[in-house]
C-alpha cells in the first residue's frame, strides 16, 4: 500500500508571496502543479494591516478577518478573481495589494468552486469537497435546533472545522479533534478552550457525511448564514494533532510523516496567541517569522529560534510561551511541502 495518495501536495496547498502593485495585479502560483485556490488566508506580512479570508464558494468580493468577530463584508477592491493557476488582486484598497508591499497568501484547493446541495444533515447545506484532500467548503442557515447536522461531503470524519457566522459580530468557533468533547476554540481570540454552557458543537455526533451543532449563534443562530471550512486527515498531507511544551529550546519533535509548508498552533490549556510559520517566509530552519492569526500585528522575527520544519515534522527551538511553554498544550494544523515518502518510495530530505 502506498504511504500516500498525494506525491504532490502543491496541487492541493500552496504557499504564495507576492508584491503588491496598487493595481490589477495577477499573481500566478509557484507549485509543481496547476492549482485554482478555492480558499486563500491574504496577510500584508510585513505591515499591521488585518487579514483576508476568501473562497470561492461566496465569491471574491465576500471577505472575512481571522483577527475579528466582524461578519462578512463585501468589497470588490481586494480579489477579483480566483483563476486557474493562481489569482487576480485587485486596486481598490491600501490593506490588499499596496504598491510595494510584501503579500502573503496560503491557498487550498477544493473543487474549482463547482459546489452542490448537500441534504445529508438535518440542515441543507452548499458544499464543494475534494476528498483526495480532505477538505471542504460548507455553507448553510442555522436553525437554532439542538443537535442538528450538516453535510459536509468529506466521506470521513472531519478533524477540524472551523467555523464564522456571516451574518453577525461574533467569534469563529473551531472544533479540533484533540479537544474533548464539547470544547471549542476560538480563532479571533486567545482564550483557552472551553465548554461554553450553550454548545457550539456536538462533535460526539460527528460523521463520515454530517457535523453536529450546538444552538450557540456562534455556529447555529436561526436563520443566520454560516460559513465552514473542514479538514480531515490525509497521511503524508496534512495533519491535526497536539503536543505538549517543555520550556527550553530543546523543544518537543511532533512528527507529521511529512516536511512541512505551513503550520499554525495555538496553547489550549491558558490564554495564547494562533502562531503561523510556513516554509515561503522562512526558507531555511530555524522558521522563526511568526504571524498571529488572531492579531494584524506585522511578522515577527525572534533571535531566539522558534521552529525547525524536518523531512517528517517539524521541532520547537525556543521556550517561547506561544508555542513551548513548559506543561502547556498545544492544538496544530499542519500542511506539507513534500511527504515524506511518496508513492514511489522515494524519501524527502530536510531543508
Amino acid at each position: 500500500m502506498a504511504y500516500t495518495n498525494i506525491d504532490d501536495p502543491s496541487a492541493y496547498f500552496q504557499v504564495k508571496l507576492w508584491t503588491g502593485n496598487a493595481s490589477t495585479n495577477a499573481i500566478t502560483l509557484d507549485g509543481n502543479s496547476n492549482m485554482q485556490p478555492d480558499f486563500m488566508w491574504h496577510k500584508e506580512h510585513t505591515d499591521t494591516n488585518g487579514w483576508h479570508q476568501f473562497d470561492s464558494s461566496r465569491g471574491v468580493t465576500k471577505y472575512l478577518a481571522s483577527q475579528s468577530d466582524n461578519g462578512e463584508g463585501t468589497f470588490s477592491g481586494y480579489l477579483s478573481s480566483f483563476d486557474s493557476n493562481g489569482f487576480t488582486a485587485g486596486s481598490g484598497d491600501s490593506s490588499m495589494n499596496s504598491s510595494g508591499t510584501a503579500q502573503c497568501s496560503w491557498m487550498w484547493h477544493c473543487n474549482s468552486g463547482t459546489t452542490s446541495s448537500n441534504t445529508d444533515g438535518t440542515i441543507t447545506s452548499t458544499v464543494q469537497a475534494n476528498t483526495t484532500a480532505g477538505f471542504s467548503i460548507v455553507t448553510y442557515t442555522g436553525n437554532e435546533t439542538n443537535n442538528a447536522t450538516v453535510g459536509h461531503g468529506l466521506g470521513v470524519i472531519p478533524n477540524m472545522i472551523i467555523v464564522k457566522n456571516r451574518d453577525l459580530n461574533v467569534s469563529w468557533g473551531i472544533w479540533h479533534t484533540a479537544l474533548a468533547s464539547g470544547e471549542v476554540l476560538r480563532l479571533n481570540q486567545t482564550a483557552a478552550k472551553a465548554t461554553p454552557a450553550t454548545a457550539y458543537f456536538q462533535d460526539e455526533n460527528n460523521t463520515s457525511s454530517v457535523f453536529a451543532l450546538g444552538t450557540n449563534d456562534e455556529t447555529n443562530e436561526n436563520a443566520d448564514n454560516y460559513v465552514a471550512y473542514c479538514f480531515a486527515e490525509k497521511q503524508g498531507y496534512s495533519k491535526f494533532g497536539k503536543y505538549i511544551g517543555n520550556g527550553n529550546a530543546n523543544g518537543p519533535f511532533v512528527y507529521t510523516g511529512f516536511k512541512p509548508a505551513f503550520i499554525m498552533g495555538k496553547r489550549t490549556n491558558t490564554t495564547g496567541n494562533w502562531f503561523i510559520v510556513d516554509s515561503k517566509r522562512d526558507i531555511d530552519n530555524p522558521a522563526d517569522k511568526r504571524l498571529f492569526a488572531n492579531t494584524t500585528d506585522a511578522e515577527s522575527t525572534s533571535t531566539n529560534n522558534e521552529v525547525d520544519l524536518l523531512s517528517n515534522g517539524f521541532k520547537l527551538r525556543r521556550n517561547l510561551i506561544q508555542s513551548n511553554g513548559s506543561g502547556s498544550t498545544y492544538t496544530y494544523m499542519a500542511f506539507a511541502e513534500n511527504p515524506f515518502v511518496t508513492s514511489t518510495g522515494i524519501p524527502t530530505t530536510a531543508r
